[in-house]
């Protein structure tokens, strides 16, 4: 729907602050900002964040822009780049010329 609405954005709202690398295990760490490839590369369950890590990485790829997952109450910190995990084509926010 993001893409169809030519959006800017699109943020996956959820409970979850940000997506955790290595989730349950004792070497969890957030990820703050990168890119669909290296987003794809790790491992998340189809019942819970995969769907999402899916979503934005997709949009990512498809408009050149901004997608990020984190919790509702953060909205405008993912915005401004402090919160949630963003990603972007170069794995920057704001977006930067790879130039």
């Amino acid at each position: 729907m993001a893409e169809a609405l030519d959006c800017d954005a699109f943020l996956a709202l959820t409970d979850v602050p940000h997506v955790l690398r290595g989730f349950g295990t004792p070497a969890e760490s957030p990820i703050r900002h990168t890119t669909p490839h290296e987003l794809r590369a790790l491992d998340f369950p189809a019942g819970s964040m995969g769907p999402k890590v899916e979503a934005v990485c997709r949009f990512v790829e498809t408009t050149g822009d901004m997608a990020a997952i984190g919790r509702l109450d953060q909205a405008q910190r993912i915005l401004d780049g402090t919160a949630g995990t963003i990603v972007t084509p170069n794995g920057r926010w704001p977006l930067t010329s790879t130039l």
